[in-house]
């Protein structure tokens, strides 16, 4: 099979295929890792893929665990949210730039020997199955004219996707008027491993704890200077970033020590489903959120689990080519239900989260309403809904409430 694009989502599905066995191709036009780290934030359900690749020692040798979390009113704390009464074993967000995630998912696959990665290999074009040797196959044609065939073509290249372009349906596309802008600096503020987010007049900042001493912070861009920062070069992007956090949240930023700075947009897009044939779609290519908390990255690692899990069902320890179609296709609908069902949820919560965010017309009652809800039995609820619980789609009753291959031990 090929799994077009070597980001987080196409490697660990690729890992979870590779390991037991299914020769897994991926193809990723990209000819080394991206060096810049949008996703950082790794939930429960993930890290429970994670442990289905063996991988997640190692993400949680090098991440950082955020147990809680602290919400202000401007500067006034008004509580702390707590993960410690949520499922175990993973009762926190770990942190971790999604460039060192890229890494570790890269040399788990480098080390199964069905598994192999293709740099620079951009795919133009997805043809519809011919007959094959052995089965039905897709071709895949690659700029520079060579061609892949595969029994199974799986698309997680990103909110451009050439795969989804194949499926001849475009997705449900909302964008948003909001702005952000985050940067990475040294860490200064006594948080320690602790989270926090400021509700402010001018609106949300959100502050995370990262690795090697650092701390991303998010800064919402006030209507009235999107216009200002439209195109501005990186080093204004860093003086705004920490004007805003003094002015806002009183806390340090040193600027002539930010790491990284990026400014960027909100888009919802939603494919209107995910399944063609022997053509299929995870991740971003699936569905794009709102990149808060790394939900995006995470939703797309469920798929991952999820779509293994299908694959590995119809499959039934034959070659992807000589499995019945309507065997596949059966499996493959019912992961299209889940992720969908899935999908829609996680943008209904993000875009839930991104008002809350905005400066509110009646501040002083939104910011009673979170200081009552996190003295109350709500709290627990806020909790598994900010960890992602919810979103892992359908549980095997043998499993023990936990996907069936994340109880799985990955062969060495």
């Amino acid at each position: 099979m090929a799994v077009v694009g070597g980001g987080p989502v196409g490697l660990l599905l690729a890992c979870l295929l590779a390991q037991e066995g299914v020769e897994v191709c991926v193809l990723e036009r990209r000819t080394r890792r991206s060096r810049h780290s949008r996703s950082i934030g790794i939930h429960p359900p993930a890290l429970e893929a994670l442990v289905g690749a063996g991988l997640a020692e190692a993400f949680l040798a090098r991440g950082v665990r955020v147990a809680r979390g602290h919400a202000f009113g401007g500067r006034v704390r008004l509580g702390t949210l707590t993960f410690e009464g949520c499922p175990p074993p993973f009762r926190f967000v770990l942190t971790l730039p999604q460039v060192e995630s890229e890494r570790l998912l890269e040399a788990r696959l480098a080390s199964l020997p069905s598994a192999s990665l293709w740099r620079g290999a951009e795919v133009e074009r997805v043809r519809r199955p011919a007959v094959a040797s052995g089965g039905r196959a897709l071709r895949l044609r690659l700029k520079g004219g060579d061609e892949v065939e595969a029994a199974l073509v799986v698309g997680c290249d990103g909110v451009g996707s050439t795969v989804r372009e194949q499926l001849g349906e475009p997705p449900s596309d909302r964008r948003w008027p909001d702005r952000f802008v985050m940067g990475d600096v040294p860490d200064r503020t006594g948080f320690g491993g602790d989270a926090a987010i400021y509700l402010t007049a001018d609106g949300v900042v959100e502050s995370f704890p990262l690795p090697g001493g650092l701390r991303r912070w998010v800064a919402a861009v006030p209507e009235r200077e999107r216009e200002m920062l439209a195109g501005a070069a990186d080093a204004a992007l860093v003086a705004w970033l920490a004007r805003v956090v003094a002015a806002r949240t009183g806390e340090p930023f040193e600027a002539e020590r930010c790491g990284m700075i990026s400014a960027f947009g909100v888009d919802t897009r939603l494919a209107r489903r995910l399944v063609a044939g022997r053509v299929v779609l995870a991740g971003d290519a699936a569905h794009a959120l709102p990149p808060f908390g790394g939900q995006g990255m995470n939703l797309g690692w469920l798929d991952a689990a999820a779509l293994a899990q299908a694959v590995l069902a119809a499959r039934g320890g034959a070659e992807l080519s000589r499995v019945p179609d309507a065997a596949l296709q059966q499996a493959l609908a019912g992961y299209e239900r889940q992720r969908l069902r899935a999908a829609r949820d996680a943008a209904g919560r993000a875009a839930f989260n991104l008002r809350v965010g905005r400066a509110a017309a009646l501040p002083a009652l939104r910011d009673a309403l979170l200081w009552a809800g996190l003295r109350s039995p709500l709290a627990s609820r806020l909790a598994r809904r900010f960890t992602m619980r919810g979103l892992e789609g359908e549980r095997a009753p043998s499993s023990g409430g936990k996907p069936l291959l994340a109880l799985r031990r990955p062969p060495a």
